[in-house]
């Protein structure tokens, strides 16, 4: 059986009161030790061996201890596995899971969150515990607020190369109740693919169609010094480039896009490249913008709002 300094130590100086009592300590034992602030009280049964601030690390012990069994879980989980270095504007906050069927009280500075098949999607030997990390990089991207808030956070994974689309859709594949999963399937498989399919229908859909802006012609072929390149979208000069890259390309692969940019201009054709941003979270701004471009090389129409414009 561990001691109680075994318990403090592997715990970052947190231990429970299931854990004292099972070390055959009794309730007046734990009272004795907090009058003499050898512990603490951080939450209803959860202790720590000092009267201090309390670093993130401990904070993350604290909560998983007080909803026991639990793990970390969505940001808390990715900032445990990434270390201190991941800066999210919820650090304050430790995100905790426990098995779907429990309701559990969340105490100060803590969420509860319930998940189905908690026990297969944990890594209980890394303390505290937490989810695996493409199954929190998956939660993190389905919870989040907006398409392009869930794109940042694959983005972010993949970018860091602590995992990649096809691992990302390995682990979705694994999980059929999860939200927004047939645009997120979309998205990795784009990218796992080197396409950007799912960025070309939300044009179509949310930025040309409904503001009434000219059909362009979609995958445009021009050939120019012996090769053929593929334009997404080509309203008689004015070129859309739809750019669904994730993360940062290496240098030759930019080197690619920059030329096509460039034998565009030779032809007489001006580029704007697009992301998930200005198609996804800004539809409606693109669209006023690219009418502008779009009247000033000669077009007689103008955008029109639509169900969702300011």
């Amino acid at each position: 059986m561990d001691t109680l300094a075994e318990i403090l130590r592997d715990q970052d100086g947190l231990v429970s009161r299931r854990q004292l009592l099972g070390l055959k300590l009794r309730q007046h034992d734990i009272e004795r030790m907090l009058r003499r602030r050898e512990l603490a009280v951080v939450h209803p049964g959860v202790y720590v061996e000092h009267t201090g601030p309390l670093t993130w690390q401990q904070r993350a012990w604290a909560g998983v201890l007080f909803a026991w069994p639990a793990a970390l879980t969505h940001r808390s989980a990715l900032r445990a596995a990434e270390g201190p270095g991941r800066r999210d504007g919820n650090d304050r906050v430790i995100e905790v899971a426990v098995d779907g069927q429990r309701n559990q009280a969340e105490p100060d500075g803590v969420r509860i969150r319930r998940l189905r098949g908690l026990e297969e999607r944990v890594q209980w030997n890394v303390g505290p515990p937490r989810v695996r990390y493409d199954d929190a990089i998956i939660d993190v991207a389905a919870d989040a607020p907006s398409d392009l808030d869930a794109v940042a956070a694959l983005a972010d994974a993949c970018g860091s190369r602590r995992t990649t689309a096809a691992r990302l859709l390995r682990t979705l594949d694994q999980r059929p109740r999860v939200r927004r999963r047939t645009w997120l399937e979309g998205v990795l498989g784009d990218v796992a693919e080197g396409t950007c399919s799912v960025l070309e229908h939300g044009y179509l859909d949310l930025v040309e169609r409904p503001h009434g802006l000219p059909t362009g012609r979609r995958q445009a072929s021009r050939r120019h010094a012996g090769s053929t390149t593929s334009r997404d979208v080509d309203y008689d000069g004015l070129v859309v480039e739809l750019d669904g890259r994730l993360f940062h390309d290496s240098p030759h692969a930019r080197d690619l896009y920059l030329e096509r940019d460039l034998d565009a201009a030779i032809g007489g054709s001006e580029t704007i490249r697009l992301g998930y941003g200005q198609v996804f979270d800004r539809g409606c701004s693109t669209a006023a913008t690219l009418g502008l471009v779009l009247r000033r090389r000669g077009w007689d129409g103008r955008p029109t709002p639509c169900a969702g414009c300011p």
